[in-house]
Formats: structure tokens, sequence, C-alpha cells
């Protein structure tokens, strides 16, 4: 079952005109008339903390041979499962809430020359249309603040992976001081679509969802650095401000302010779907 939150969650989100945004922002940045890389996109294709360095983190921890077939839940514009499928040969599937996060995706994957790796669906992650122990892996960067029933979330995740698959999740999660958070946030505008859990109530989550987690790393000092070092610099034409508009800035440092002031953390969990 889906839930009534994803009408104002698929709002927030989407961007009207977004591919033509990002045609301009190609030429722009002077890579329009090739074929572009994966390596092109990553300022706007890492919607997360810590950008491609903390996608490249994130895919160390999953331990692909590159025959797998990789699930990415709530995939955005497809840029962590382009980097996927582009560095280890798998096979990946993505699923957004968003359509124009995927139409967009599927145009990227086409322009970089992994449509045939990489493949993506609108839909919820609280009822994907995949049958049972489809996948080899699962990766989901930073989705479940914006997903009220985490227990839906994860109980689904394990039913579309296969027994002892890897579960990489980074996610932003409640710190040790979690009244301090000030909107609007790259997920949110308000605290109405913001659902935060401590790293703590993610163990508990993911056991009784069927899964393990055998490391929990708290990203929080990583991701001071980055947003420093984004704040402090101009923005890439292809930068998130495409994805986040004339808000970007604000958003950026609501995030910043609320990491150093313990609010919250960003949280990288491994874990494991067991058996049976």
């Amino acid at each position: 079952m889906t839930n009534d939150i994803e009408p104002a969650v698929r709002r927030h989100y989407g961007v009207t005109d977004l591919g033509l945004r990002l045609n301009k922002a190609l030429t722009a940045a002077g890579v329009a008339d090739r074929q572009i890389t994966i390596d092109d996109l990553a300022p706007v294709d890492e919607f997360h903390i810590g950008g491609r360095v903390a996608t490249e983190h994130i895919l160390g921890k999953l331990d692909l041979a590159g025959t797998e077939y990789v699930l990415d839940v709530g995939c955005g514009i497809g840029g962590a499962a382009r980097f996927i499928a582009a560095r280890t040969g798998c096979r990946v599937e993505g699923i957004d809430l968003t359509p124009e996060f995927i139409e967009v995706a599927r145009d990227l994957t086409e322009r970089t020359g992994l449509a045939g790796q990489a493949s993506f669906t609108v839909g919820s992650a609280l009822a994907m249309p995949y049958p049972d122990a489809t996948f080899d892996a699962a990766v989901t960067l930073h989705v479940a603040m914006n997903i009220a029933d985490r227990a839906a979330l994860y109980r689904e995740v394990a039913r579309v992976l296969k027994p002892h698959a890897p579960f990489a999740i980074y996610d932003v999660m409640r710190g040790p001081s979690p009244d301090g958070l000030c909107y609007p946030v790259p997920w949110a505008d308000t605290p109405e679509t913001s659902f935060l859990v401590t790293p703590e109530d993610m163990r508990a989550l993911l056991a009784d969802a069927g899964f393990a987690a055998d490391e929990v790393e708290d990203r929080t000092a990583f991701g001071i650095q980055f947003f420093q070092e984004r704040l402090a610099g101009a923005p890439s034409p292809l930068g998130l401000q495409l994805l986040m508009g004339e808000t970007a800035r604000d958003r950026l440092e609501n995030t910043l302010a609320g990491l150093e002031s313990g609010s919250i953390a960003p949280v990288l969990i491994r874990a494991r779907r067991l058996a049976g």
C-alpha cells in the first residue's frame, strides 16, 4: 500500500522543464555536442550529501563482482544507477516516485551509452513492480527521509532481494540534538514531509524486515566538509540548483547548520538480507 504523503513528495521533487534546463546546462558546460559521460553529469547526478565521493564510498560496501542485478530505490535522475553500471558492469534498475526524474534518467542514460545496462521505472518504493527475490543487491541514497512507513519500505526491499543480498542505505538521520533543524532542506519544505529516525531505530526496523546490519557509519564530519566546500565556491552550470531551484543555497545552508548543531547526521548502513 502506498501512503498519502506520496503526492506531496512527488510535487516537492517535480521540476517543470527539467530536461530543457539540463540541456541548457550541458550547453553552458560545453559538453552538449558530444556523447556525455557520467563524469560530466556528476555535479547534478549525485543528489545526496558528499556527491560522487559518497557514491564511490557506498559502492565499495557492496562488494559487487560485475554480474549482479542491482536495485536503486529512489533513484532520482539516475546518477547512482549509471555510476554503478559504468564502474562495475552490473545491470541496474532504478525506481522513483517522480515522473520527471525518470524521464530525465532515461534520456541521460541513453546519451551516456548506458541504456543497455541501466533502466528506470516510475513507482512507489512501498509497492515495487518486481517479483520476489529479483535482485542481487540494493542501494537507497537519501530517500527514506520522505517515507513515513519505514517498516513497509524495508519489508518491500527485503521482498525483492535474494537471500544474503547486500543492501546499502545512506540517509539523513536524527542526530543527538534533533530539535534544531530549519526548513527548507533539500528533501522537504516543512516538517510535514520529513520523517527522520535515529540509527538505533534503523537497526530495529531493518531487523524486523529481515536484515542484519553489519556496519553503521556516521558521516557527519564528511558532510560538514562537503557543504562548506560546496557553499564556498561558485555553483557549476550542472549543479544541484537545477533540481532545487532558486532556494538551493538556503536548503544547503540549512542542512549544513543542521549537521553542525547535531540535529541531523548522514549515516551509511550496510545490511544483508537474511535467508528465509
